[in-house]
């Protein structure tokens, strides 16, 4: 080493705070600027261990050199440059030139790069002769000039590249031209992501690349149709882009003869099903197609010799029997999908691993792993299970398992009924025989009894006793009434409407309905049973004198309203009015979605009129509440007649 070198290191010594051993690695100096070590070095200063030397690139005009690069070769394995300018891209060049093949140089990372077309490509070219075999580019900015580059391949190390958030400049230019220098590339792996591409050539003649990675891009399905020159890919992941047709990314794969590993997800993809079938690589084993938007429909077009599939957070109800004939499939992932209860595994002879958690699963079926033998573990938890008797199959299954369901206890509880939410499923237990019908008839040996029990199960099951007792309270109440009021021919209307509602939405109705309604010119009279029942008479009474005096009756329905008692007698008389007047008295405000299994068999009338009748759906957008008060105050528009109690032309 020259004399002006030895010195200049002996400077670096009295300057620097390391120890004179690790300058024997790398000493950079250009002129007025300088690479220095960064301050990473082990503290006992040994320098056995080190392989990956970070330089940051500062200007410190006090140190001067006359001489060039000055680089000790075969001393490191990573170096990592950042804030790469068109002003320094020659000195950068003449540094690499140095890493000759057969140096000792294998990987190089560049940050934060802001060149032009053609300094880029040299730095390409360069390392391409060089000793590098990984190479790392993240955060470019490519600032324009894009053309036609020809780019020498031969001879190279290269075995992966990597580049990352790529920002191009020149919106006018011949993709071609860019595309070509990636799709060529004579190298196994590469990686293009966060960069926004929209496209990828095939390569021009057979491809060595095994691994692809495209990850969040702008790619769409026009990508690698109809391209035979990817034989040797064995993994390629285009997630987070803008496919859209699972049939044509089938289509994609075809000619991929080595294709095992492709990522699909985070994409819009769909599929409908269509005449023509799909065609996918015969060697794909690994699939991942969560996060899209397919339908029970996908199971038309999938690899038959897929081993592993995701198909997580999509729109899949069920599994379609007959549709799949998947012999190899060991592991399906269903999770947060729309399931109603467990697939079976008439073509998924091979399945050992299952996962349905997050699903709309109530009663998973009991039969599953005499279906799925070969099932060794299944994932089923976080779904609203409905704690009944059917569960309690199910329930047993996992005792007799030995172990099979993932996340047991804590991730299955019970989710209905109300009064057993958050129960979980091992603390549940019922009767064998609460649960056990057969059993129950078999005990009653005679018909008498036999007869007794099934006429015992309509009542409950109709509720024929209660409907006869709020018969008999009506009938009761009307002969109170006519008693005590002899002359009345007809009861005088001294409200719009009633309000029923449960407790537990007296919130709304209170802060929202009342407020809404009677204030303004509407001159709206409400009844609600807080302020207008009247005290000594029983609750029965005083809910029939209110639907009796007034015009409209107003329910306010969610599922609180199904599991409240005193809501289900007021929609009782409501109704008999309806048709015993021949009224049209009932209006519903649908405060909450109420699944249907929610409500209990006793509310077939409710289940009638939401079928049969138009309702009011409170609206969760707040620009649409004027329309629905709107529509409201029309419902229950009539003209009271005068009297103390409603104080006509006065407001409330």
């Amino acid at each position: 080493m020259s004399e002006n070198t030895s010195s200049l290191r002996n400077f670096f010594v009295y300057k620097c705070l390391f120890a004179l051993t690790f300058w024997n690695h790398v000493s950079l100096s250009v002129e007025n600027k300088l690479f220095t070590p960064s301050n990473n070095f082990p503290e006992d200063g040994s320098d056995h261990n080190i392989k990956s030397l970070p330089l940051l690139y500062t200007n410190r005009p006090q140190f001067k050199s006359s001489s060039d690069w000055v680089v000790i070769q075969n001393t490191t394995e990573s170096l990592s440059l950042s804030e790469i300018r068109d002003g320094n891209v020659k000195k950068l060049i003449a540094l690499l030139s140095n890493f000759r093949q057969g140096s000792g140089l294998q990987n190089l990372t560049l940050t934060n790069m802001s060149v032009d077309w053609s300094a880029l490509m040299e730095i390409f070219q360069t390392v391409w002769h060089s000793s590098i075999e990984y190479f790392n580019i993240n955060r470019v900015t490519q600032l324009g000039d894009v053309k036609s580059y020809d780019f020498d391949y031969s001879g190279t190390s290269m075995k992966a590249l990597t580049v990352k958030k790529i920002h191009i400049t020149d919106l006018y230019f011949i993709q071609d031209d860019l595309y070509r220098i990636f799709a060529d590339m004579n190298i196994a792996d590469m990686t293009i992501a966060e960069s926004e591409m929209i496209h990828m050539l095939c390569p021009s003649s057979v491809s060595p690349f095994r691994h692809l990675n495209f990850l969040k891009n702008d790619l769409t399905d026009f990508l690698f149709q109809k391209c035979d020159t990817l034989i040797e890919l064995e993994t390629l992941i285009l997630q987070r882009n803008k496919f859209e047709s699972l049939l044509k990314v089938s289509f994609m794969t075809s000619r991929m003869k080595s294709l095992k590993y492709l990522d699909m997800s985070n994409n819009l993809l769909h599929h409908d099903g269509a005449d023509v079938q799909c065609r996918w690589a015969a060697s794909l084993t690994e699939l991942d197609l969560s996060s899209n938007q397919l339908s029970d429909a996908v199971f038309e077009c999938l690899p038959v010799n897929i081993r592993k599939l995701n198909l997580q957070n999509n729109q899949i109800s069920s599994v379609p029997k007959g549709m799949a004939d998947l012999k190899s499939l060991e592991e399906l992932n269903l999770a947060s999908n729309r399931l109603t209860d467990l697939p079976g595994c008439s073509g998924f002879t091979s399945l050992q691993f299952l996962n349905t958690e997050m699903n709309s699963i109530l009663t998973p079926s009991a039969d599953f792993f005499q279906s799925c033998p070969r099932v060794r573990e299944l994932q089923a938890g976080h779904n609203p299970f409905k704690c009944s008797c059917e569960l309690q199959d199910f329930i047993r299954l996992e005792r007799r398992s030995g172990g099979k369901l993932f996340g047991w206890p804590s991730a299955y509880a019970c989710e209905y009924p109300e009064g057993l939410r958050g129960t979980e499923l091992k603390d549940f237990h019922l009767s064998e025989l609460a649960c056990n019908t057969t059993l129950l008839l078999v005990t009653a040996l005679l018909l008498t009894l036999v007869l007794v029990a099934v006429v015992a199960f309509l009542c409950i099951y109709l509720d024929v006793p209660w409907y006869v007792w709020m018969t008999w309270q009506w009938t009761q109440t009307k002969r109170r009434a006519w008693h005590e009021h002899p002359r009345e021919q007809e009861t005088v209307l001294q409200f719009h409407a009633f309000i029923s509602y449960s407790e537990r939405d007296a919130l709304w109705v209170k802060n929202e309905l009342i407020p809404n309604l009677e204030r303004g010119e509407s001159h709206v009279q409400l009844c609600q049973h807080e302020r207008n029942f009247i005290p000594g008479k029983s609750i029965v009474e005083n809910i029939i004198n209110c639907i009796e005096k007034s015009y409209k009756s107003i329910f306010v329905l969610s599922p609180n309203f199904v599991q409240s008692e005193w809501c289900h007698y007021e929609l009782y008389f409501a109704h008999h009015k309806l048709f015993s007047e021949n009224s049209n008295s009932l209006i519903l405000i649908l405060l909450e979605p109420i699944p249907p299994y929610v409500i209990p068999a006793r509310y077939h009338k409710l289940k009638a009129l939401m079928a049969k009748r138009t309702y009011l759906e409170w609206p969760k957008e707040r620009s649409k509440h004027a329309l629905f008060w709107a529509n409201l105050r029309a419902a229950i528009n009539i003209n009271l007649p005068c009297s103390v109690e409603n104080r006509c032309g006065e407001t409330d």
